[in-house]
């Protein structure tokens, strides 16, 4: 099993063979974040993209009251939000330059759950806002359980959202008008709402149900051929930002390499013969 992990603002566990599950762990403050958890989370992330012994993460949230409340705002105000310019002079193109710097890193770190070789599986409940919308648009599944309320919070503290929703969620949804409703207006939506939408696949009843379902769904996914997992997750993203025939090009590229992989004859024997198919790490 993976090793080698010693977060410090997250539960790391791993309830079933190559599935990891990340919980958020600042329950007392409805999970919010703060910069040094969102460079943890890219740092863990990234580690669980390259560890051969996970196939499967899940993100949860500590606590029966939030996934994640967003940015930790008071945090946020001494730091990103500042408007202290002592490290930057009275400038603008100075603080501009500073500004972007920060975004970027804060950017970065949500797409890691994007860029993460393995799916990603998000299971959302109770207070699902800002930073949370981010989070699991960048993710691959999200779950839900019927308490969670949703809002693209980010109007409300006089700012766009700046690292991801307004560029995903659109695409996840393919509804421009409800992400405008949403995203201008930052109310309350829920879990119904986000399955009618298409922003969630699945509503349970408990935040332990959702949990419980996104694990299942590790285990299934976890038992295919990480090649071919890798794969379909790497082509469908990109195929999402290109055209038909560049997803095209792009497939052929890939799987002419792909294709070699000893795992095709392995999961062919495996039906013909009836028996589970067993896959290397990779």
């Amino acid at each position: 099993m993976a090793s080698n992990y010693s977060p410090k603002h997250f539960n790391l566990t791993f309830p079933q063979e190559y599935v990891a599950h990340v919980e958020i762990n600042r329950p007392n403050q409805l999970n919010a974040f703060f910069e040094a958890m969102w460079l943890e989370l890219g740092t863990l992330i990234n580690q669980l993209s390259i560890d051969p012994s996970v196939r499967a993460i899940i993100i949860s949230g500590a606590g029966e009251k939030a996934f994640t409340a967003g940015l930790d705002v008071k945090a946020a105000s001494q730091g990103l939000l500042s408007s202290d310019s002592k490290s930057c002079g009275t400038d603008p193109a100075r603080k501009a330059v500073h500004l972007r710097r920060e975004i970027g890193s804060f950017q970065d770190c949500v797409s890691t759950l994007e860029k993460c070789e393995k799916p990603v599986i998000v299971a959302m409940h109770g207070f699902s806002l800002g930073l949370a919308i981010d989070l699991s648009s960048a993710a691959d599944v999200r779950f839900c359980a019927k308490d969670t309320r949703f809002a693209v919070k980010e109007v409300d503290i006089g700012l766009a959202a700046d690292v991801g929703t307004l560029s995903r969620l659109p695409k996840i949804v393919g509804n421009f008008g409800w992400v405008k409703d949403v995203a201008l207006t930052a109310r309350i939506f829920g879990a119904e709402e986000a399955l009618r939408v298409g922003f969630v696949s699945r509503v349970f009843e408990t935040k332990q149900e959702a949990i419980g379902g996104a694990i299942e769904l590790a285990g299934l996914v976890a038992s295919k051929s990480p090649v071919a997992v890798q794969g379909t997750k790497e082509l469908l993203n990109w195929s999402r930002d290109h055209t038909v025939q560049d997803g095209l090009r792009y497939t052929t590229i890939w799987n002419s390499a792909a294709l070699q992989t000893s795992d095709v004859q392995s999961a062919l024997l495996s039906g013909i013969q009836k028996r589970k198919p067993t896959f290397e790490k990779l």
